[in-house]
């Protein structure tokens, strides 16, 4: 079993309910470290001044936040301590909304939130309260000296909490998209096809069907390299498709609604028998 990496409690109203959070999601990535071209030795980056070249230790720093070109504000680290956030242990639900209420683009990191000290029976009331509400809990705690908030939602029997961004630190869509994309319509003929290539390309979800190919390949080679291999070819030697500058939408959106209609040598592998 996982170590938990934050014990404390969970909050409405009055009632109070131990937990502990675990990590729902490990990240997986290919990290590498800086080395001399020989492979002998590690490399470190140092702290220096770029115009006299003098070199400092970690305890002779300051934070500061610069304010224009080459100036800084410098903040002392008491003054920063007065402003963090108290660490309290108590994930304290203040309102429940519907989760279709929430646009995806909030949620964060996801974390397992299980109970502790013997509060099973505490931790299933939640459960089976916010289940039978069809509601999510919007909470606020603190981990890691910063205030997260969080949404708390039921899956399967257990309970799921996902850090999420702040409205202000959520950048706005219209501001992104460019003013073409409002003055533009969808020709009609090529909607309906569009609409035909979708339910055609609509099946059950299996997410482990789509894997990180390139960290494969990657640990593959790194595989090999260890056994002794200097070199080994685990890419594809075909090069990467240009993409076409002008594309024929009606032309690509039929070649994409032949490719993904069933065949009829499957329809009639398995041909139905006459009945005598």
């Amino acid at each position: 079993m996982a170590r938990p990496i934050w014990k404390g409690s969970i909050t409405f109203g009055l009632v109070s309910i131990p937990i502990q959070l675990e990590t729902a999601v490990r990240e997986k990535t290919v990290n590498f470290n800086l080395l001399s071209k020989d492979g002998a030795c590690r490399l470190r980056r140092k702290l220096y001044c770029p115009d006299t070249g003098k070199e400092f230790d970690y305890a002779d720093t300051a934070r500061g936040i610069e304010v224009a070109k080459d100036e800084y504000v410098l903040v002392d680290e008491k003054e920063i301590e007065k402003l963090k956030p108290e660490k309290g242990r108590a994930i304290e639900i203040e309102q429940f909304v519907k989760l279709e209420e929430i646009d995806p683009i909030y949620f964060d990191k996801a974390y397992y939130v299980t109970p502790a000290d013997g509060s099973s029976k505490a931790y299933k009331l939640l459960v089976e309260a916010m289940t039978e509400s069809g509601r999510i809990g919007l909470a606020r705690f603190v981990m890691r000296e910063r205030q997260n908030l969080c949404a708390l939602r039921v899956v399967g029997e257990g309970v799921v909490l996902h850090t999420m961004h702040y409205a202000d630190e959520v950048l706005s869509l219209e501001e992104a998209l460019p003013g073409t994309v409002s003055k533009a319509k969808a020709p009609a003929k090529e909607l309906q096809i569009a609409r035909q290539l979708i339910e055609a390309m609509t099946k059950p979800l299996d997410l482990a069907e789509f894997k990180d190919d390139y960290r494969e390949k990657l640990e593959a080679l790194i595989q090999a390299k260890v056994k002794g291999k200097k070199t080994v070819d685990v890419f594809d030697d075909e090069e990467d498709s240009p993409i076409p500058r002008n594309i024929n939408l009606m032309d690509a959106l039929k070649k994409s609604l032949a490719a993904n209609k069933p065949s009829r040598t499957a329809a009639t592998r398995h041909p139905r028998r006459k009945s005598a």
